[in-house]
């Protein structure tokens, strides 16, 4: 069953039950009104018949003068003993109380009685005089007229019950078709990305309402926007990772082919096919720890490190890089700073931030290393005077296998795959930290690593 049918349904169900609930309550107050005139009716009867009332010398209730009732009234006048003491003409042959429970009634009594097939609504007033009961009154009035209205009102509501009903139903699907419109094209435009697997198609905004269906169109807009870049980041790389697996496994295959040729083998083929090997263990290592970080499950141990000890230390050990790359490299302010973290892990951040920063550097360049306390953070920063980062490639440089070539020059050792930034960004971020970086094209880039100071225990 479709969705317009069950909202249709639902709708004129809940309106139907609410007619009839009103219909029933307007029934109910105007009969209580018809019942309520009548009884007023019958109490104006009962003051005129008190006037021409006769009670002996004794206090017994003797006779009614005679008196003009209407066609539909019914009376009858009981004494103490139970005799009749007067009727009106259209019961004179009746020999029964018109109200049986009334005639004991210390009280006057409304009763509804039914007198040869007729509905009759009746008073019964006791006859006191002083203190002393002398008898029983009653006053019919029939009922016809009040039950012929509330047959034609009861068929009249009925009637609109009905019509009201399926008047709304079919509003009601008329207004749910249109609400519902909105949807139908947006199913349409989804159904049509799916089959053509075309996610660069995105389902057309139903105008500025910014309704509920709006605001579901704009969120799967934009989760096709994600899924699209999900994609994409997956078909590139898988493309980069082909390209970085082609260089060593190429170089190992030749080497080996070489040795096959020459049914022999050389220290410099065996050197090139063991250093080709560590490149790729290198590669899968980064990947496996990329795709750890990026799952949220990247081993990491929580103890108390000395932050400006590892720096110092990454210092020492890249200073032979530096050397190499005649690059001059400076330690600037180093304060002391405690933090809670994995030691190696930490030490990698350094070394690929640093070592990226000296690659990336022109010879006679300068990178400076510095680490300070700020508002419950340790900073650490990595400072170049190279050629800075394109603005068009800053938003991608944490991105895997990214490379601004256009802008920094490509590794000198042809040892990098792109994946520094991304590893170093991860592990910070699993630290509880943030790596910002601020670049000026032709002056150079500054990183900026924030860690958490030490507050109590290490805990996981």
């Amino acid at each position: 069953m479709s969705l317009k049918i069950r909202l249709t349904i639902i709708s004129t169900t809940i309106a139907g039950v609410i007619f009839t609930l009103a219909s029933v309550i307007i029934y109910l107050l105007i009969s209580a009104i018809l019942i309520a005139q009548v009884d007023q009716k019958l109490q104006d009867t009962w003051e005129a018949v008190r006037l021409v009332m006769r009670v002996s010398s004794e206090g017994d209730l003797e006779a009614i003068r005679e008196f003009a009732f209407e066609s539909e009234v019914y009376f009858q006048a009981w004494g103490k003993d139970g005799e009749l003491k007067g009727s009106s003409s259209n019961v004179n042959q009746l020999e029964r109380p018109l109200s049986p429970d009334g005639i004991n009634s210390a009280q006057p009594l409304f009763a509804d009685v039914n007198i040869d097939g007729v509905a009759v609504r009746v008073l019964s007033v006791p006859l006191v005089v002083g203190e002393r009961a002398i008898g029983t009154l009653q006053i019919g009035r029939s009922l016809k007229e009040v039950n012929r209205t509330r047959e034609a009102m009861f068929e009249a509501l009925v009637s609109t019950v009905l019509i009201t009903t399926i008047l709304t139903g079919y509003t009601g699907w008329l207004v749910i078709q249109r609400i519902l419109r909105p949807l139908e094209r947006a199913k349409d435009a989804a159904q049509q990305i799916t089959q053509s697997n075309d996610l660069s198609r995105r389902i057309p905004q139903q105008g500025t309402r910014g309704d509920e269906v709006d605001q579901w169109v704009d969120a799967f807009n934009q989760n096709i926007s994600r899924l699209e870049k999900l994609i994409e980041t997956q078909r590139r790389f898988i493309a980069d990772v082909g390209h970085e697996l082609r260089t060593p496994l190429t170089v190992i295959k030749g080497n080996l082919g070489l040795m096959r040729r020459m049914k022999t083998y050389d220290e410099e083929s065996i050197t090139s096919i063991s250093q080709e090997a560590d490149r790729l263990t290198r590669l899968v290592g980064d990947l496996i720890l990329l795709a750890q970080a990026e799952a949220g499950k990247l081993p990491m141990e929580r103890q108390e490190v000395e932050l400006d000890t590892v720096l110092l230390e990454v210092f020492r050990q890249l200073t032979v890089l530096a050397k190499e790359s005649q690059t001059k490299f400076k330690l600037g302010e180093v304060d002391q700073a405690l933090v809670c973290g994995d030691r190696d892990r930490l030490t990698q951040v350094l070394v690929n931030l640093i070592s990226n920063g000296i690659k990336y550097t022109p010879s006679g360049g300068t990178v400076i290393v510095g680490l300070d306390k700020h508002e419950g953070f340790a900073r650490l920063s990595i400072a170049d005077n190279g050629p800075g980062i394109p603005a068009e490639d800053l938003p991608h440089i944490f991105e895997r296998f990214f490379r601004a070539e256009k802008a920094r020059q490509r590794s000198r050792d042809g040892k990098g795959y792109g994946l520094g930034l991304s590893i170093a960004y991860w592990i910070v971020v699993n630290h509880r930290g943030r790596i910002e970086v601020e670049t000026t094209e032709g002056a150079g880039t500054t990183f900026t690593v924030w860690l958490p100071l030490k507050v109590g225990e290490c805990l996981d």
